[in-house]
């Protein structure tokens, strides 16, 4: 189930600004190199919507969950000022490999401290201080409320969370759909629209995205 029409999303894409050398390059090595995965890179107008939302937060601590190659961490670091620094969690040194010769490439090594390790070990492993100030969600999806947990805690009042992938093709609205990935993120959105702590809208961005505004 498309979210918008090919032609539409086409449209889309051709009107956001537009990926540089350096996301084109990485965006087809991981193409390359991980031909049945790709479909994990976001996008490159949800990659412009990232740095957009950065910037807009005045973000200086960041947090990614789930890294891939590292397209989006590319993304979130450049909206970051000079000064900022971005926590990204992963599990896998043969994609970030790739990761963190992009972002060597890109200038942005200095700003983001790469961890290896299971993100919710990494996640509880941090100060229980208000300091995050902008937070990104991308990985393993029943997985997703256990890490909303840990970062809404330690984000900053107006901080701003970011949840991939909570429309799953549409089928979060399909009764008929009831596949393990689709049970999670539906149990994220209910989670996340009861939460008192927060303010959230969910937009038709790729295969969704969610806004998740720290009260």
């Amino acid at each position: 189930m498309d979210i918008v029409s090919p032609a539409l999303s086409d449209y889309l894409l051709a009107h956001s600004t537009q990926p540089d050398d350096l996301l084109r390059e990485l965006a087809a090595e991981t193409a390359a190199e991980f031909p049945d995965a790709a479909q994990m890179q976001i996008s490159h107008d949800e990659g412009e919507l990232l740095t957009m939302l950065v910037r807009l937060t005045g973000a200086k601590y960041a947090v990614e969950v789930g890294v891939f190659t590292g397209y989006s961490s590319i993304c979130i670091a450049r909206g970051l000022p000079i000064d900022g620094h971005l926590l990204a969690c992963d599990v896998s040194e043969e994609w970030t490999k790739i990761a963190r010769r992009y972002w060597d490439r890109a200038g942005l090594t200095d700003r983001v401290d790469l961890r290896i390790a299971p993100a919710l070990d990494t996640l509880q492993s941090l100060p229980t201080d208000q300091t995050i100030d902008f937070a990104f969600i991308d990985a393993d999806k029943k997985g997703y409320v256990s890490y909303y947990e840990e970062l809404v805690p330690r984000l900053r009042p107006g901080a701003l969370l970011v949840l991939d992938n909570v429309l799953q093709g549409g089928r979060v609205a399909d009764p008929t759909a009831t596949n393990d990935t689709v049970t999670a993120i539906r149990e994220t959105n209910t989670h996340i629209a009861t939460d008192p702590r927060v303010d959230v809208t969910v937009l038709p961005v790729r295969d969704g995205v969610s806004l998740v505004r720290k009260r």
